[in-house]
């Protein structure tokens, strides 16, 4: 199956690490789009629902961080030396952690109950409609939370540096961020249809944020791991620190607030599970 996918892949998009993080993009950020458009048919999904789903989102990224980032810095891209990849995984820890005191937490988009932690639009940005607040800070929140997910992409392509033989663990890392997509971006058309926004065309708005945000940091991603490759472990650390932070920050305490907690911890646990197998079955 491993050798199969990855040939199918090159066939279609080539060898070249920036192409092939370009196609994984495009490919996250069409599932993503996927995700949110299943509101036009699932027009109300329960908060048990949708709260196993984002668990599943969270174990599949929790998986992904280590097995397709982390442990590959560490053994693959910097020796056995763990050191480079450990300050990478703390430094995207905290960027997140500065960048979120710059917009309302996931909770608040996904509830429209505001956290003492968060800031008051008005606080935030000089808007004076407060709906026009929040929906621009709406679209940061979800644009600063899909900022690892679009570069881990690319710097799994970028590790692999277009060996059909490394390509493997980048695909895996690549059907990982895009089926943990699929729930995020229904999350996301549902608080916007909460907010009162349009069911149809935030289905597709939500599709080209996805796009404009998570492709080009894949191709980025890329770029940079592939033009200085010293940076790779670093640029994996930060990945994989960015995405934990997001799980351990955001996507629990969301779910574990509606009395489904089981349910999302079950989510999280098959999660887990399917990544693990896709790394195994595509990275070998």
């Amino acid at each position: 199956m491993q050798v199969e996918f990855a040939e199918l892949f090159v066939r279609f998009v080539g060898t070249s690490p920036v192409g092939q993080a370009l196609a994984g993009g495009i490919i996250i950020a069409l599932l993503n789009l996927l995700g949110a458009s299943l509101v036009l048919v699932w027009r109300n999904p329960s908060d048990r629902a949708l709260n196993g789903m984002l668990g599943f989102a969270a174990g599949v990224m929790l998986a992904a961080a280590f097995t397709s980032l982390i442990i590959p810095g560490i053994e693959e891209y910097s020796g056995g030396n763990p050191i480079p990849t450990l300050i990478g995984v703390g430094i995207g820890a905290l960027f997140l952690d500065r960048a979120d005191g710059l917009v309302p937490h996931a909770h608040y988009l996904l509830t429209g109950n505001r956290r003492s932690d968060a800031a008051e639009p008005s606080e935030t940005l000089p808007v004076t409609d407060e709906r026009l607040a929040g929906v621009i800070l709406f679209v940061l929140a979800i644009t600063l939370h899909n900022i690892p997910e679009g570069l881990a992409v690319g710097v799994g392509f970028g590790a692999a540096s277009g060996d059909p033989a490394l390509l493997g663990g980048a695909l895996s890392l690549m059907l990982a961020i895009g089926l943990q997509n699929i729930p995020e971006g229904l999350a996301v058309s549902v608080a916007a249809i909460n907010a009162g926004l349009d069911r149809r065309l935030y289905a597709v708005f939500a599709g080209i944020r996805a796009g404009v945000v998570e492709i080009p940091l894949a191709v980025l991603g890329a770029i940079a791991v592939t033009a200085v490759e010293p940076l790779l472990p670093y640029a994996m650390g930060f990945a994989a620190g960015a995405m934990v932070f997001v799980i351990s920050d955001e996507i629990i305490p969301e779910t574990h607030e509606s009395g489904y907690e089981r349910v999302s911890t079950l989510g999280l646990m098959t999660g887990v599970i399917v990544m693990l197998y896709l790394d195994i079955a595509l990275a070998g």
